[in-house]
């Protein structure tokens, strides 16, 4: 059978045609990013002129010891600000700044290439590690939406309740879990939440937001109340009884650390409330659509008991350890990665899963580790904290204490916070007896800002998990920390000044 001839296609249109088809395979040019640019130019120009300045005068703490600013020290300064310019305005992925901070140290001559990148593999990061594995298999094995519905059903249909129920859970479970395993386990449960409050979830709404870097904050205001919260507190007794000869037991600490975490998870509440109020004041049939939605889950499968079985199990070692000095030789990293191990022994996860753990997330944390390892082996982190407290040595002692407890909010923004409890808290409590104040009142103030990192993501695993939700920008959440941080230092202020003593506490050591 004879085939239809096509019509003849003129030589214009078929050159048409093709430029066309050239236009279509070219990928479009992008165009210039003059601000980007110019960050980018901040960064390196900050770190070179830091790197380059004359020598730095020296900072000597109350017992007269000397701390010099080494080349290394302010070079690993300079490092910070590259990192800070970066991170914040996420002019390349946050975990290639990361990666940046490794580099710029061993070019610089700061530390070893070898130190500096092995601190990429700290235990703690594999800590973080284990935990975003335990958080994803809870959204595989279907555990999140199961308990995010049964949640939804219980709470109802007001987003400002829906806030309120997803930041006390998330303070409640830090009371018996660190707050990195409670952020990676709240995490997927949120996501879950999020999916019935908008058609498109992977678009950012102030709901989102505000949930997002409510956990975050919220995980950390909660993770001062006991010992199980977070490893500083346990760091911060030790010293408080090598330096004073004093102890600090579980409950005491309990005891002046709840008010205020108490106080700030409900004050976060409002402030989210404020600044990122709901897009929806109901979602209507929510509580009817849950029931249902759990409903139609059925019974538990057997990868759900199983997963519920090892994160149980984890949760007690880790909760057990805290309390049982006998069981301290119990790693808390190796304990979470025997869970990830058994994971895929069981068949919950397999290695398609593994290819989509959030890489970006785990670098940034290994370069933070990096930067803070770099400043305090380089004792740049020791010269700012006597160069700080020797400025507040006069000042009358509610400045001094309030000044001490801001450097430390500071600090742990920008390194462990453990380690900015190590740095600080030693000098600050030396200092005390000069300006008349007693050290607790230092002990709990600086334990207080320790643990609440509210400006960078660096500042806490659960800032860095948060943001896996695309829901905000590095920049907006350094901008929803600046009125939250100083939400926590006037709170601070007010428990120092009248709460803390009407409970009991020293504050001056001539009462």
């Amino acid at each position: 059978m004879n085939q239809p001839s096509l019509p003849p296609v003129s030589p214009t249109a078929a050159k048409a045609e093709s430029l066309g088809l050239a236009q279509r395979e070219v990928p479009r040019r992008r165009r210039y990013d003059s601000k980007r640019l110019l960050l980018i130019l901040v960064g390196l120009a900050l770190m070179v002129l830091v790197y380059l300045s004359p020598e730095w005068p020296s900072a000597t703490d109350p017992k007269g010891e000397v701390f010099a600013l080494t080349r290394e020290g302010k070079a690993a300064l300079g490092v910070f600000l590259l990192a800070a310019v970066w991170w914040v305005s996420e002019v390349v992925p946050i975990g290639i700044t990361a990666i940046a901070i490794g580099a710029a140290q061993a070019l610089l001559s700061i530390r070893p290439p070898r130190t500096a990148f092995t601190d990429f593999f700290d235990p703690s990061v594999w800590f973080i590690f284990g935990s975003l594995m335990i958080g994803m298999v809870f959204t595989r094995t279907g555990l999140t939406r199961r308990i995010a519905y049964k949640m939804l059903a219980l709470i109802g249909e007001r987003t400002s309740l829906i806030y309120l129920g997803c930041f006390t859970m998330t303070a409640a479970l830090t009371l018996v879990m660190a707050h990195t395993a409670v952020a990676a386990t709240v995490f997927p449960l949120f996501l879950a939440i999020y999916a019935l409050y908008s058609d498109e979830p992977d678009k950012p709404t102030k709901f989102g937001k505000g949930l997002f870097i409510g956990m975050a904050f919220v995980a950390g205001a909660g993770s001062i109340i006991t010992l199980l919260g977070a490893a500083r507190g346990a760091v911060a007794i030790g010293f408080f009884r090598d330096i004073t000869g004093k102890s600090i037991s579980f409950f005491d600490l309990t005891y002046y650390m709840a008010p205020v975490g108490l106080a700030m998870t409900l004050l976060l509440w409002g402030f989210f409330m404020v600044v990122y109020r709901p897009e929806k004041r109901t979602i209507p049939g929510l509580r009817q659509r849950a029931k249902h939605l759990y409903e139609s889950l059925g019974p538990m499968t057997r990868q759900e008991l199983s997963t519920l079985v090892i994160v149980l199990t984890v949760i007690a070692l880790l909760g057990v350890r805290s309390l049982v000095p006998g069981l301290a030789f119990l790693d808390k990293s190796s304990v979470i990665l025997v869970a990830t191990v058994l994971f895929f022994l069981l068949r919950i996860v397999t290695v398609d899963d593994l290819e989509e753990t959030p890489w970006n997330i785990i670098l940034l944390f290994g370069g933070a580790m990096s930067l803070g390892f770099c400043l305090w082996q380089t004792g740049a982190a020791k010269w700012l904290a006597v160069w700080w407290l020797g400025a507040f040595e006069t000042a009358p002692w509610y400045l001094f204490v309030l000044g001490i407890a801001f450097f430390v909010l500071m600090m742990t923004n920008l390194i462990m916070n453990v380690a900015a409890i190590a740095i600080t808290l030693p000098v600050a409590l030396m200092m005390a007896p000069y300006v008349d104040v007693d050290p607790h009142v230092v002990f709990y103030s600086c334990l207080a800002t320790a643990g609440m990192p509210f400006l960078l993501l660096v500042g806490a695993a659960p800032n860095a998990i948060a943001y896996n939700s695309r829901q905000f920008t590095p920049k907006e959440f350094f901008l929803a920390g600046i009125p939250a941080s100083l939400l926590l230092m006037v709170v601070l202020a007010l428990f120092v000044l009248v709460i803390w003593p009407a409970m009991g506490m020293p504050v001056l050591l001539s009462r």
